[in-house]
């Protein structure tokens, strides 16, 4: 569905993504670890279109879509939770929701899509006519996954989802990711500081080191791999 080759993307001078390769299958959950500044979230960006790239080639279902705008990505199903959540704190949940539906046509699919994210986040139906700001740290993320999923993607990414929540938090967070790929067979690219939580949760998974790829397999085989246990889980 969504094929990196070769990509690599810059900030000025400096590459903080080298020649990475990798693939998103229709209804995988595909998770990206490694340590702060290894260049996971610049990729998200890069996939979305807010970052250009500077070499390689980035295709959704066998087009090219290296000069394609993020407003053109969102429309054709992509969709990103960044990190820092980025609500507009002084609108309502609600109106939050809406925003992430601007590409939605249709009453009814608009509607549908409301009764998704109620049904996957009770909290955030019952907290919907709350400003955005007024709600605790789990309860804003929970608000931002929603507002992506409010575009009917094909592909969810995520951007460091569990950062600073709660255990508690983390684990309804990750059941609703599990759900999300299962109830909707919706593909979810998944960037995670936490890489046992990521690993557990993910078909497939790249491990990042200072921009590039070293090691790659699905989240079992990484779990039980001795380097990664070593690098990564504290084991």
């Amino acid at each position: 569905m969504l094929e990196a080759e070769g990509i690599s993307v810059r900030y000025g001078p400096l590459e903080a993504v080298r020649g990475v390769s990798f693939e998103v299958g229709e209804g995988r959950i595909v998770a990206l670890i490694g340590a702060n500044g290894a260049g996971k979230s610049t990729t998200l960006k890069a996939l979305m279109g807010m970052l250009p790239i500077a070499a390689g080639s980035l295709r959704w279902q066998g087009r090219a879509i290296e000069s394609t705008g993020s407003s053109e990505r969102v429309r054709l199903g992509m969709a990103l939770s960044p990190e820092g959540r980025r609500l507009f704190p002084r609108m309502t949940v609600l109106d939050n929701l809406l925003v992430g539906a601007h590409v939605v046509h249709g009453r009814k699919r608009i509607d549908h899509a409301l009764e998704l994210v109620y049904g996957l986040f009770p909290r955030v139906a019952e907290r919907r006519r709350q400003l955005a700001g007024s709600l605790s740290g789990g309860e804003q993320q929970m608000v931002a996954i929603a507002r992506a999923l409010m575009a009917g993607p094909k592909v969810l990414m995520l951007d460091e989802p569990s950062l600073g929540l709660a255990p508690k938090i983390v684990a309804e967070i990750a059941a609703a990711i599990v759900r999300i790929n299962n109830e909707t067979g919706m593909a979810v690219v998944l960037v995670e500081q936490n890489a046992r939580l990521a690993l557990k949760l993910a078909h497939h998974a790249y491990v990042y080191e200072q921009g590039r790829i070293i090691r790659s397999g699905s989240g079992a085989a990484l779990l039980a791999d001795p380097f990664v246990q070593k690098a990564y889980l504290g084991l």
